[in-house]
């Protein structure tokens, strides 16, 4: 059967990356002294797929605009990258989305400007875009739909966009304008060259459908928006909703059905799943926890995608919440720790008050540093292991800003966790100002990157040995990861020469 609405997207994408979140961010720095095959298998392995080339598990944004299309009675479906071709005769639209198209966000942007080299996400999506099979459907007559998270970077590469004959960038949530821009595709009318999708435009919770597919590691969506206002990040211009529990859990069994081992909870902040304003409350996360684990069973892994650090602090201090979650309801001989991305941004009481005055709420933001580390104490204490990211070169930095930031990042050295380095990417309230690059550093920034580096390769050695890949089947994938940690050790100093040399100059 072909599809006439086929979505993909390139295999940094299209992949569950060995079941490990984390490991897709190996997609997003340039394959140094190995084979880019050998980088790919490592970030970014094939998926299972059926014979028409639909895989077992794809990104859940995709997912959604999946189900909106077919809600509304379109032959719609998503296919792996290596399997459109199947679909050639049929398909009339080709829709694609990214977390990264070209490599100009975080962390990949740093990367780039780091080592001069071009990131392996941009590289597989420029080289997806100019293989014979897109050349052959944009040839004959299939429009090209472009979204996603990534959107915006499509505004700085116009002449990609008219070379490769993409017809529409949808910039924001896509459920409500998706449909009329297929509509239109069909019947063969212009379409709009941009949509941008604002605040007033974005779905209710009634308007976001159940997935019909399994999302990669089983990523269930339980709220939109951010309440914080960090005026770096573009979330926060989206209101905030909640999910109905019973959306979440039909979704949860959408991922068990097709043979999912985990569920990863998704929100910009989990602990504010039907909070008082940023003050979680202990009832709708315990219920929610207890819903979703007895559905997923005691042997599949649980993880958040994001929480604040404010809120870890808050909930445990008021309500014992992180220790009874951990204790009483995810830890056990299967699960052993849970992961979780935060955000450090800057120890600079300074730069937080300028650009995320309530990240720290309901602490005063004089506090940030002494919330982040209270925070990451009682991650480490309950085993839940965060992967932070800080960002250099904010708006108005100043050096004594930087020095502040590596202080925390001192203090943080007993608690188990991953410290990524991100350079400043303009997007947000801030989207006008510069990309911070490698010309921009500074002797301190480069102290920065040293100190996390540091404190990242001693804790993921012991996040590797204790808690990753301790099945016998996942020997050879171990041994190339500690192959590949080794291989960045040796490269740190020659990089940190080379950026020495720079700022001489």
């Amino acid at each position: 059967m072909g599809y006439e609405i086929v979505l993909t997207s390139d295999r940094t994408m299209m992949s569950n990356h060995h079941g490990k979140e984390f490991l897709g961010f190996i997609a997003t720095g340039p394959p140094i002294a190995m084979p880019e095959s050998l980088w790919m298998m490592l970030a970014a392995p094939k998926v299972k797929v059926d014979d028409a080339g639909r895989p077992r598990e794809a990104p859940y944004g995709m997912r959604k605009i999946e189900a909106v299309l077919r809600d509304a009675g379109f032959n719609a479906a998503i296919i792996d990258p290596d399997h459109i071709g199947k679909h050639l005769d049929s398909m009339k639209i080709l829709m694609l989305s990214h977390h990264d198209y070209f490599a100009y966000g975080p962390p990949s942007s740093e990367w780039w400007s780091i080592t001069g080299m071009e990131p392996i996400n941009r590289r597989s999506f420029i080289r997806f875009m100019n293989s014979p099979v897109v050349r052959k459907a944009k040839e004959k007559g299939v429009k090209i739909i472009v979204g996603g998270p990534a959107a915006w970077q499509w505004l700085y590469e116009l002449e990609l966009m008219d070379k490769w004959g993409v017809d529409t960038i949808i910039d924001g949530e896509g459920e409500k304008v998706v449909v009329e821009l297929v509509e239109k595709a069909l019947r063969n009318e212009p379409l709009p060259r941009y949509v941008y999708v604002g605040a007033g435009d974005v779905p209710g919770v009634n308007e976001i459908p159940v997935i019909k597919g399994a999302s990669v590691n089983g990523l269930v969506e339980i709220m939109r928006g951010c309440p914080r206002g960090c005026r770096f990040c573009s979330v926060t211009l989206r209101p905030l909703r909640f999910i109905p529990l019973e959306k979440i859990l039909a979704e949860i069994d959408v991922n068990i059905r097709s043979g999912l081992k985990g569920a990863i909870l998704h929100s910009e902040d989990v602990l504010l799943y039907h909070a008082d304003g940023v003050k979680p409350r202990p009832d709708p996360i315990l219920r929610l926890h207890r819903e979703v684990l007895e559905r997923i069973g005691e042997k599949r892994s649980l993880a958040w995608s994001h929480v604040s650090l404010a809120a870890v602090k808050y909930a445990e201090e008021n309500h014992k919440l992180i220790s009874k979650l951990m204790n009483e309801l995810v830890l056990n001989e299967h699960r052993r720790f849970l992961g979780v991305e935060v955000g450090i941004e800057t120890g600079s009481v300074k730069l937080a008050y300028e650009i995320m005055r309530a990240k720290s709420s309901p602490y005063p933001v004089e506090e940030w540093p002494n919330v982040v580390e209270d925070a990451f104490r009682i991650m480490h204490e309950n085993k839940i292991i965060p992967a932070a990211t800080v960002i250099l070169g904010i708006p108005g930095e100043t050096p004594d800003d930087v020095m502040k930031t590596i202080e925390l990042i001192e203090r943080l050295k007993p608690y188990r966790s991953i410290i990524v380095p991100m350079f400043f990417v303009p997007m947000g309230a801030l989207k006008h100002n510069t990309w911070f690059l490698r010309d921009h550093l500074k002797h301190e920034h480069i102290d920065a990157l040293l100190t996390m580096y540091n404190h990242s390769i001693y804790w993921a050695e012991d996040i590797m040995n204790k808690f990753y890949f301790s099945e016998p089947h996942h020997a050879p994938l171990k041994l190339l990861l500690k192959y590949f940690m080794g291989y960045v050790r040796k490269q740190v100093n020659r990089y940190v020469g080379r950026l020495e040399e720079i700022i001489k100059k």
